[in-house]
């Protein structure tokens, strides 16, 4: 009887070890924050039009759930377990987009659209690729955006663009990728504005030679 409490006692004690050593390998995910570098210009542009409010870009479901996402074939997608988006990534881009806008001065005003006020213009966009891409051997990032500008009394599309900025990374980490996705950010929301700068332009020519026609 005696042996039989000592190895059922023996036994309990070996099961709490066991569950402690378990409990002492929880992993907890590690949180990452998008830092988009905005370049701004040594000389702001007059102003092209009157107000815009910025609509928060959308983006694909896989996107905008928490984890960092990446493709380790053209055919696959996949997430880290432990390395999520410390915030959605569209309001990353969105205010991005916001700053460089602020900063080139294509616009008297530039908000966040918040379904109030007149803006003479809505700007809206879509994150559409924001990964990590395998190809072989080789570590990739692509960062793919789009965007419209539209005038909200006509209708008419002003402006629309999209802008894709990929680079390789030599050795594969997270902070590594999280840190280039930041910088193709920065270079995708730079281009699609200078973009929309060139276009708003042209525009503004043709309608005052059309206008001096007349």
């Amino acid at each position: 009887m005696r042996n039989s409490k000592l190895i059922l006692t023996i036994g309990l004690v070996t099961v709490i070890v066991s569950l402690a050593g378990c409990a002492g390998k929880i992993r907890y995910p590690s949180y990452y924050v998008l830092d988009v570098p905005t370049v701004v210009p040594a000389t702001r542009s007059a102003p092209i039009l009157g107000s815009v409010a910025v609509r928060e870009f959308d983006a694909p479901r896989f996107l905008r759930e928490g984890p960092i996402a990446y493709r380790p074939s053209p055919e696959q997608l996949d997430f880290y377990d432990y390395h999520r988006w410390a915030e959605d990534p569209r309001r990353a881009v969105t205010a991005a987009m916001v700053r460089e806008l602020q900063g080139r001065g294509l616009f008297r005003s530039v908000d966040l659209f918040d379904g109030r006020g007149s803006p003479e213009c809505l700007l809206t966009g879509t994150v559409d690729h924001l990964e990590e891409v395998d190809q072989g051997t080789n570590v990739l990032t692509e960062v793919t955006l789009s965007a419209r500008l539209i005038n909200l009394r006509t209708g008419e599309v002003l402006w629309q663009d999209t802008s894709s900025q990929t680079a390789k990374l030599d050795q594969r980490s997270v902070p590594g990728i999280v840190a280039e996705i930041s910088q193709d950010l920065g270079s995708a929301v730079g281009h699609l504005v200078s973009s929309m700068q060139d276009g708003l332009t042209v525009g503004s020519s043709s309608q005052n030679r059309s206008n001096t026609e007349k």
